[in-house]
């Protein structure tokens, strides 16, 4: 199943619409050795000012360069997620600098909640990418991404997705990423992660999100890139201008990305969100984010590439009919739209914590969702017009071979969602969602248990965890 929203020709006027403000507004980009290699490439660029003006040709060479399709592979390399190929995947959030209880109790999060959160998305069937959850508090920032990516590589055996923090860092992890692949060459072949390069609306980059590119792209990880302009406050007050403005800005960030490696595989991360004039904060599931999920997917996919877009989230503290309304919508409209990836599950509100208890509900969803895009298939077999003569002579088609043939496929069964009678529903603790999220997030826990690594690389990842604390922090 799909679903549109631009024409043609509004493609056409937002790219032209987003060259427009790369060649005459610019850029800002804050690290001299990019303003170097943009200044060599033909970019107009201002170093007392840093800004830099893109001109059209260098934006097209970068889209022609740039890696249309990648993988990312887990420790398990069954285990995967991949991109630009028609496949669609679903990560829990990267990392979030609060955890909520279930008692509705916020705290900062640990390391020992990236070793949970790992555990449990590692058993939820639709979450292929494993994300961290947890910015752990207890660790100093200059050494936490190789501590986080370790917990979640020794607690799960998909593909992970946490926040790199910079370069001197980044080498760390690399070096990580080696030590469990058996190799660097292994590593590069297989790689389980990737850095987020995230433009600072409007129109500017973080020095250190730059810096970190040219260490990852040794191991020529790709790269998602995707600013968060907010409709009216980051970005101009309509959807058709943040669009643009969102657009201009990842066009930016994917030259960039080319300069250092060409070629470098990346992912077009059309995440705007709109901003609240009421409250004040950003909106993470209004029904403007399904319009420019839709809008923003379309335009990605106009340039060949992978899209990323932030779907399937709330604007709900809790897992509630709320949060089930805003993913279910949203997530659905995104997914018929073709993107490749959706979100960063498990986050309550607009970052205000991570929630176990709803990335199993945003699970279920998600699987309601996939029995959306699988349509119906017509065909003589499922028509099974042989079975209605006999299924009219007994009343009833339960007992017909057909059917019992066909309904595990044709029909989605639920694992959380409650269809029961009343009374069995009643007799059994009129348990509302929430509720049996909180059970089978429990039970998940107390029962899974991933494949460990061996005792060779845990002591190896454990030493070089030791070697970054010393010479990080």
């Amino acid at each position: 199943m799909r679903i549109q929203l631009l024409t043609d020709e509004s493609i056409r006027r937002l790219h032209e619409a987003s060259l427009h403000i790369l060649a005459s507004v610019g850029v800002h980009v804050p690290h001299e050795e990019m303003l170097r290699l943009l200044g060599e490439a033909g970019a107009t660029v201002d170093r007392h000012t840093q800004f830099v003006k893109l001109p059209e040709r260098l934006i097209q060479e970068s889209l022609d360069r740039a890696g249309k399709s990648f993988t990312i592979h887990g420790r398990d390399r069954s285990k995967k997620a991949e991109f630009g190929v028609g496949k669609r995947n679903y990560n829990s959030i990267a990392g979030e600098a609060l955890w909520l209880e279930d008692d509705l109790r916020r705290r900062y999060a640990t390391l020992e909640d990236v070793a949970t959160a790992a555990r449990l998305a590692d058993a939820l069937p639709w979450i292929n990418i494993v994300g961290a959850m947890s910015d752990p508090h207890e660790l100093p920032p200059e050494c936490r991404c190789v501590f986080v990516a370790a917990e979640q590589l020794k607690n799960t055996t998909k593909p992970i997705t946490f926040w790199f923090h910079d370069r001197a860092s980044a080498r760390f992890v690399l070096e990580l990423f080696a030590i469990v692949a058996g190799g660097e060459e292994e590593a590069i072949r297989h790689p389980p992660a990737y850095p987020f390069l995230e433009p600072i609306s409007p129109l500017r980059f973080a020095r250190n999100g730059i810096d970190l590119l040219f260490e990852t792209c040794r191991f020529n990880l790709p790269v998602p890139v995707g600013p968060m302009a907010q409709t009216g406050a980051t970005a101009p007050g309509t959807l058709a201008g943040t669009m643009a403005q969102e657009n201009a800005e990842i066009l930016a960030g994917i030259c960039l990305v080319q300069q250092i490696r060409p070629g470098t595989a990346v992912c077009y991360g059309g995440i705007p969100h709109a901003f609240d004039m009421r409250t004040t904060q950003m909106i993470f599931a209004g029904p403007e984010q399904a319009i420019m999920a839709v809008g923003m997917t379309e335009l990605g996919k106009s340039y060949g590439l992978p899209v990323y877009i932030n779907v399937g989230l709330t604007d709900s503290k809790i897992p509630d009919a709320q949060a089930g309304l805003e993913a279910g919508v949203t997530l659905a409209c995104g997914a018929m739209a073709g993107a490749d990836i959706f979100g960063h599950m498990g986050i309550c509100g607009v970052d205000q914590a991570s929630s176990p208890t709803m990335l199993v509900m945003q699970n279920e969803i998600i699987g309601y969702v996939e029995r959306l895009l699988r349509g119906v298939e017509i065909s003589d077999e499922k028509l099974g017009l042989d079975t209605i003569p006999a299924a009219i002579e007994a009343g009833s088609f339960l007992a017909e071979q057909h059917t019992v043939r066909h309904f595990r496929h044709e029909l989605w069964f639920p694992q959380l969602l409650d269809r029961r009678f009343f009374q069995a529903w009643a007799e059994d603790g009129g348990k509302d969602m929430a509720a049996r999220c909180r059970e089978t997030k429990d039970r998940i826990l107390r029962e899974h248990r991933p494949a460990p690594m061996d005792d060779n690389t845990l002591k190896a990842v454990d030493k070089l965890l030791s070697d970054a604390r010393r010479h990080l922090a």
